[in-house]
């Protein structure tokens, strides 16, 4: 190689180097949270400032239209036949799906985001919002028949799983102490805003 072309050929050696760098830092680069499990520290105006379950802390600025949803408790006799539910599973050793909670939809939230994907609770779990069609008790809990438009599963429910119910809430429920799930998005300056919060009520922890 002449001693023109190695001159000409370190700076393009380079700049490909210092490309590459980029390309690797931002494909390493964590994926934007899109929900926050934890506990509010503190509400100033439109701000809440919420400390994760693995113990990040999360400022998150409030939407003016910001929906608020609280979470209550109830039994898992209250799962009907019709009724529309959300089911956070994981894979049973036997090769089904075991649910790990089960939240009840008000009939005012029949069809919310109908279907089953993947989901952040467990590693390996899943979200499937459904209609139960079919209810068995066992020995040990209930086996739950649900369809959606795309398909059906068998969703097996131990008596030992959290199940409970959205009701109406508002901007009141945002308080130091309470237990949210806070759904959010990353603003053009980076910073985050959330426009809907499931707020446990009497202490629970939303357990979807």
């Amino acid at each position: 190689m002449s001693v023109q072309r190695a001159t000409f050929t370190r700076p393009l050696l380079a700049i490909a180097m210092v490309t590459l760098s980029t390309y690797c830092a931002t494909a390493q680069k964590a994926p934007v949270p899109t929900r926050v499990r934890g506990t509010i520290e503190n509400v100033n105006g439109d701000t809440m400032q919420v400390k994760s379950r693995s113990g990040e802390d999360f400022k998150l600025h409030i939407a003016a239209d910001v929906n608020v949803s609280g979470i209550t408790k109830i039994s898992l006799a209250d799962i009907k036949p019709g009724s529309f539910i959300g089911a956070t599973t994981v894979p049973g050793p036997d090769g089904g799906q075991n649910a790990v909670e089960v939240h009840v939809f008000p009939e005012s939230m029949r069809g919310t985001g109908e279907g089953s994907r993947p989901w952040d609770l467990k590693p390996n779990s899943s979200m499937t919002n459904a209609t139960v069609a079919e209810s068995v008790v066992g020995n040990d809990g209930h086996t739950l028949l649900v369809k959606y438009k795309d398909g059906e599963k068998k969703v097996f429910v131990p008596d030992n799983t959290p199940v409970v119910t959205l009701v109406p809430g508002d901007k009141s429920d945002l308080k130091t102490g309470a237990k949210v799930i806070a759904f959010m998005k990353q603003l053009p300056d980076g910073s985050f805003e959330t426009n809907r919060v499931s707020v446990g009520r009497d202490g629970l922890t939303p357990p979807m």
